[in-house]
């Protein structure tokens, strides 16, 4: 069975607290292993977390602030301690290039693993995979910065009764998905007669940004939002004037958007009870809401 899942390996925001480490999630797709802002102890959390750097095949910055890309230097000389065979995408914002090639080579070290680096200038896809698409959009924050969006191709899905109407079965099922059509019943059936369409799901990571186009393109559709809620709403406006969302207004975005599963993250230190955040958030989101703890592991939901 396919695996599809976030695991939180930090939450904090500027300032890591006793339980909350810097940013770092890690989306387990299938049989790939997404990495989202790696900030400061990433390394360490992923083995708290149970979880091996061999199952990073991509490494998505948003932006070059500290508590999203400080864990790099560490995670890139894992991958080649660890001896990861396969090559590691590396994305990020092109005006950050220097600063990445930094972090790269921030000590010596003997580098064997394929790190290939792909400079993000603008909006549109920064990868085509058996995952579907990767996405980039630019946020709005003091510094470049990107969102990013899985999208699954729309497929179909098969409808057991319509094969057994027609009398398909066994090794018959796997060749009517591959060819689209196969003789049955005495005639020739398309894939179309025994399937429905089935919407491919979609993932969205949205950090360090104010209210812009690019955070609703982002999240629209989303089977799983992960999202910056740095600040609560007596605070919009240091939330503006720093860059930031509030909670309520991610979860905004979260309702307008179709949002099937809402992921809060990126907490300030100066708000000790999240609680507070959930309250506020439910005030304009019903779905499924889920404030982010360091080690937690939240299932994309799965398709209706």
């Amino acid at each position: 069975m396919s695996t599809r899942e976030l695991i939180v390996l930090g939450s904090a925001s500027q300032l890591p607290t006793r339980h909350r480490n810097h940013n770092g999630y890690l989306l387990r797709w299938d049989g790939q292993g997404l990495l989202f802002d790696p900030g400061e102890g990433t390394q360490r959390q992923m083995l708290l977390a149970g979880v091996s750097v061999n199952g990073v095949h991509r490494l998505c910055i948003t932006h070059f602030h500290g508590d999203h890309c400080l864990g790099v230097p560490g995670l890139v000389q894992r991958l080649s301690v660890d001896g990861v065979a396969h090559p590691v995408w590396a994305y990020f914002p092109a005006s950050g290039r220097q600063l990445f090639t930094r972090l790269r080579y921030a000590c010596v070290f003997h580098e064997v693993a394929d790190l290939r680096e792909v400079p993000v200038s603008g909006d549109g896809a920064v990868a085509m995979a058996s995952f579907g698409v990767l996405e980039a959009r630019r946020l709005d924050h003091s510094i470049d910065a990107f969102g990013y969006r899985l999208v699954e191709p729309d497929g179909r899905r098969l409808v057991p009764e319509l094969l057994a109407r027609f009398g398909i079965e066994g090794p018959a099922v796997g060749e009517l998905q591959r060819a689209g059509s196969i003789r049955a019943g005495g005639r020739r059936v398309r894939l179309e007669e025994v399937s429905q369409p089935r919407r491919g799901q979609r993932f969205a990571f949205i950090m360090d940004t104010r209210l812009c186009d690019a955070v609703y393109a982002l999240a629209d559709g989303a089977d799983l939002l992960v999202i910056e809620a740095t600040f609560l709403s007596e605070d919009s406006e240091l939330a503006a004037r720093y860059g930031h969302l509030t909670a309520q207004q991610a979860a905004t975005v979260a309702a307008e958007c179709g949002v099937r599963r809402l992921v809060l993250t990126h907490f300030s230190q100066r708000y000790p009870d999240t609680n507070r955040y959930a309250a506020q958030a439910a005030e304009v989101f019903s779905g499924d809401l889920v404030i982010a703890e360091d080690f937690a592991r939240i299932p994309v939901p799965a398709r209706p």
